[in-house]
């Protein structure tokens, strides 16, 4: 890992992968293709990109009680766990409508209301990731979405993954569909005879389901465009070495994309980790991800005060923060933008990825700065409302009509005078 000293330092960020003219034009003749044919489009791409020839689109019950017998009875269990940290979590988040009564009778007010359907991608393919089930579908059920629907593509042998199955009928979701890349996409977006369309669709995938949920933004809603996974490491002497470069490296084996970064206060701790990144990295299965990872992504920043060392983390605004400092909630006061804040050495960043509640889709390559975690009022709409009395209206009325003619809107002005015909 390069060594830096703060000001060589400007930011992490990575250009943002917006495809290839070859990669936009097909996921737009994809999408198009969808709209017109429907299910037989669907089944013509998952044929051609995944080899898999698809009966049905959507998943039976039969294949979900088959999931359950692959996997071992204590890891049901964990899951079951999981989300229920997940749910109680999210359910802090729920915001309620109010109302307003003022002393002219006059009601303010804001009413919200969950979207009717939303659509969850999770990748799938080759690997299953459970996990992306329990954080994207909980915060939608939590918010009170009636519907949600989920995609995943299929693996190899044409089957979704057992655990993603299984983690999915946890939460209640039977309505699963074997279809993955820009066709799911367009599918969720705008219907097919077996699939409705949702109001937005939320998760991650490759760079076609990218560009797939860029090209359908406007006509749904979506969450993000996520980037390539990082880490941000704010560590003092007090850190040990090791662990630390486990937490850089449980970034760097996601993406040869991803970004790890140590900053610290402590030369010795900077050196030491440098070398037991390397140690590690020999016996890491992933070891070419990662590696490519570390060398393009990684660094480790070596500030002389924790005070620069915080602002180091605010120019960066990573999407995972890890403080292991003597008093990280020190730190944590100091700390504007982060996506995901883990406090400690018992907090490494896979605690949050799985079991201990706040939701693992966050803000990349420095959008932290104005960007959420995905949550619950991601699944709300909120409304304006407004009952004007009679009381505020004689009072305010001429104002009101003012102002519209100061903009040149002269129906306006009318509309609020016109009362004055009804008294």
């Amino acid at each position: 890992m390069k060594i830096l000293k703060k000001d060589k330092v400007t930011s992490f960020k990575r250009s943002v992968d917006a495809g290839t003219e070859e990669q936009r034009a097909a996921v737009k003749s994809i999408i198009a293709d969808v709209k017109q044919r429907g299910d037989e489009a669907i089944r013509h791409y998952t044929e051609k990109f995944d080899g898999i020839h698809l009966d049905s689109l959507k998943v039976d019950k039969d294949e979900i009680k088959q999931a359950y017998n692959q996997i071992d009875a204590d890891l049901v269990t964990i899951l079951k766990e999981a989300a229920e940290n997940i749910r109680d979590f999210h359910a802090k988040q729920k915001s309620t409508s109010w109302f307003d009564t003022q002393a002219d009778g006059t009601i303010l007010g804001q009413k919200i209301t969950p979207i009717d359907a939303a659509g969850v991608y999770v990748p799938g393919g080759t690997a299953a990731y459970p996990s992306s089930v329990f954080m994207n579908v909980i915060p939608a059920q939590v918010a009170g979405v009636e519907r949600i629907a989920m995609m995943t593509p299929p693996g190899p042998n044409g089957e979704v993954p057992a655990g993603v199955l299984v983690a999915a009928d946890i939460l209640g979701i039977d309505e699963i569909y074997k279809v993955g890349g820009a066709q799911a996409v367009a599918g969720l977006a705008y219907g097919t005879e077996t699939i409705s369309p949702v109001d937005k669709i939320v998760g991650p995938g490759n760079v076609f389901v990218a560009l797939a949920k860029r090209e359908v933004f406007g006509d749904v809603a979506i969450d993000m465009i996520a980037g390539p996974s990082e880490i941000a490491v704010l560590a003092d002497e007090s850190a040990e070495a090791q662990q630390v470069a486990a937490d850089l490296l449980s970034q760097a084996e996601h993406d040869a994309r991803s970004s790890s970064v140590l900053v610290t206060t402590s030369g010795t701790l900077a050196e030491a980790v440098h070398s037991a990144v390397e140690q590690q990295l020999q016996t890491l299965p992933r070891e070419e991800i990662a590696r490519k990872s570390i060398e393009d992504y990684g660094a480790i920043i070596v500030c002389d005060t924790m005070n620069e060392a915080e602002d180091v983390i605010n120019l960066i605004a990573p999407e995972h923060l890890e403080v292991v400092t003597g008093s990280p909630f020190e730190q944590l006061a100091k700390i504007k933008h982060a996506g995901a804040i883990f406090l400690g050495k018992y907090s490494s960043e896979p605690i949050g990825d799985y079991f201990a509640g706040p939701n693992h889709v966050l803000p990349t390559n420095g959008t932290a700065r104005f960007s959420s975690p995905l949550n619950v009022d991601d699944f709300v709409k909120k409304s304006s409302v407004i009952s004007y009395s009679q009381q505020a209206w004689e009072q305010n009325h001429k104002k009101i009509a003012r102002f519209a003619r100061l903009e040149g809107l002269e129906a306006h002005a009318r509309a609020v005078e016109a009362r004055k015909e009804n008294k």
